[in-house]
């Protein structure tokens, strides 16, 4: 919130938010309701991970073609990008109340229409759906816990909404163990997305509008109603008369001004210095690639060497664990150590996990164990049509080479060690139980490895740095660092940049792995990470526990945050070298 009490009190944020449980429950209250959002996030980004792998099985024609595959994960995405645009305008049009609810409501619907999907092509409509839930729930949610949130620990509160997306990422793990034995496997995995929509849905129904949006609209009597609920009662007038200040600004503003436009907000100093910051972040929080973790991670283990669907949705939730747990440390050093310091341990760290995932794959993929004619010919009547034709001219072959050489192939490992020379076989459904039935392991999406443990250790410690930084605050920087009148506006510009970066990494994952391979692909986000860490450090200022009027004095006075911002206020530092 504009104003109130900042001092050195973040250093204390997160016992001061834990405190609310029993002071002032109404703000958790607020906080919890709107972060569902994030929930229905992170479960989307989740199930679709596990479900395609049982999707895969029902429709051979989703197995056989990876443009398929990555068109039913990434149409969510594209939903999502429009979600987001729209939700903008939703957001200053009809309040983000009612944004909410728009979103919860697209969310259930879709998730309806894919548990009852026939076919692909339904499919994809449903996650259309789901997605433009989800992008207007993206930028919605955050925004909604910052404007209803006391200055001090607005940022811990805001983690709450990355805390419930990491949450969602989990539980929908979880539902995907619980019904891989289950008919229907992924139509329930799917259809149960919509539960989190309608309790959000109800709970919105009984829950305020943002105060700053009220006061925006001339409801003060409203906003003020909502602010003595929120505040100590020492601190409520200082918030009221700090909040009516700043509307009276964008009033004058806006009576002096065009319509806002890209090229006013492009014109605008502070805004263009905000933008550049806020959708940089949302544009490195996706190309460091950790969407390819969350909608393809059993996927990315089965490729390190794991051939079981539920041992690679058991180790995926080993991951989905960590996210979580990584969002619970946010909570407490979003507001203690600064945005700013967070973002680049965490890239730091990021860049180390992609260069150990980049060395593993390249092991895994150039060390594969070697197709044996013995062995193949143990089923003779299935060996792979590749493998036994004229123009292999007795080339050795390994696994890597079976599985690339069409998706009509399949290798099953020795009986006495997966490591050992297999056979290069017809990938069917009898093939994969033949195999099975002599105490073999089956793979068609990666092949068996000695180093398959080093790359869940990668990935682990990809989500142990990712989560708490990256993952965490560039949302909670874009819905600090907008003037007031802009930031519906400039929320959605961001979270329109993150979901058209997500869309672009989630339909090209799987090509990619295809095309250059799994190591370099890695090895593309290990460099991109490394720009990342650089933008950080240039453009992005430290934002901790000022008021959104110091972020605008700060945006003006510097356009490079070549260092760690001081504490005392900009207009201090104004007034001391005058």
């Amino acid at each position: 919130m504009e104003g109130g009490i900042h001092g050195t009190t973040e250093t204390s944020a997160f016992r001061d938010c834990f405190a609310l449980t029993w002071k002032n429950p109404y703000v958790l209250r607020l906080a919890f309701s709107a972060g569902i959002g994030g929930l229905l996030f992170g479960y989307d980004t989740g199930v679709i991970s596990g479900a395609l792998l049982y999707i895969r099985d029902d429709f051979k024609s989703v197995d056989r073609k990876t443009v398929l595959q990555e068109s039913i994960v990434s149409m969510a995405v594209a939903g999502a990008i429009i979600g987001a645009a729209v939700g903008g305008w939703l957001n200053d049009r009809y309040g983000r109340r009612t944004a909410i609810l728009i979103a919860d409501f697209l969310f259930f619907i879709g998730a309806v229409i894919m548990a009852a999907s026939t076919g692909p092509a339904l499919l994809i409509v449903g996650r259309i759906f789901v997605g433009l839930g989800v992008g207007m729930a993206s930028m919605t949610s955050p925004l909604y816990i910052s404007e209803a949130s006391p200055a001090k620990i607005r940022g811990a509160l805001v983690s709450t909404n990355n805390f419930l997306i990491t949450g969602g990422q989990f539980l929908s793990y979880l539902i995907n163990l619980a019904f891989t034995h289950v008919k229907g496997t992924w139509r329930w995995m799917l259809g149960i997305a919509g539960l989190p929509a309608f309790i959000q849905f109800f709970l919105m129904l009984f829950l305020p509008e943002s105060p700053r949006w009220l006061f925006r609209k001339g409801r003060e009597e409203e906003a003020k109603a909502i602010l003595r609920r929120i505040y100590p009662a020492q601190e409520v007038e200082s918030e009221i008369q700090a909040l009516r200040e700043s509307v009276e600004n964008e009033i004058q503003e806006r009576k002096s001004s065009e319509k806002i436009s890209i090229i006013k907000l492009w014109k605008t100093k502070t805004v263009r210095r905000g933008l550049i910051a806020g959708v940089g972040l949302q544009v490195f929080q996706q190309f460091v690639g950790i969407n390819t973790v969350m909608y393809y991670s059993p996927t990315i283990i089965q490729l390190a060497g794991f051939a079981s669907n539920q041992t690679a949705l058991l180790l995926s939730l080993v991951t989905a664990g960590l996210n979580a747990l990584g969002s619970i440390v946010s909570i407490y050093f979003i507001d203690r150590s600064g945005r700013k310091k967070l973002l680049l341990i965490s890239l730091f760290g990021i860049i180390l996990s992609l260069a150990l995932l980049s060395a593993v794959f390249h092991e895994t993929t150039s060390h594969s164990p070697l197709v044996s004619s013995i062995e193949t010919s143990h089923f003779a009547n299935f060996t792979c049509p590749d493998y036994g034709s004229p123009t292999r001219n007795g080339k050795t072959w390994d696994c890597m080479k079976c599985l690339k050489a069409s998706p009509d192939c399949g290798f099953c490992a020795s009986a006495a060690d997966k490591l050992l020379p297999g056979a290069c076989l017809i990938s069917n459904d009898t093939v994969k139980d033949t195999c099975h039935a002599e105490d073999r392991l089956w793979y068609t999406r990666g092949c068996p490895s000695k180093y398959g443990w080093l790359a869940l250790i990668g990935l682990a410690l990809y989500i142990i740095f990712f989560s708490p930084g990256m993952g965490t605050a560039p949302w909670i920087v874009n819905s600090e660092i907008y003037p007031l009148r802009f930031r519906g506006v400039c929320g959605g510009i961001a979270a329109t940049a993150n979901w058209i970066s997500n869309l672009i990494v989630a339909q090209s994952f799987l090509t990619l792995t295809e095309v250059i391979g799994t190591a370099w692909t890695f090895l593309l986000f290990g460099v991109i990470s490394v720009l990342g860490f650089f933008f950080v450090l240039i453009f992005v200022p430290e934002t901790k526990g000022l008021p959104i009027e110091e972020v605008e004095k700060m945006l003006e006075m510097r356009s490079f945050q070549l260092k760690f911002w001081d504490r005392r206020p900009v207009t201090l530092d104004k007034n001391q070298g005058a």
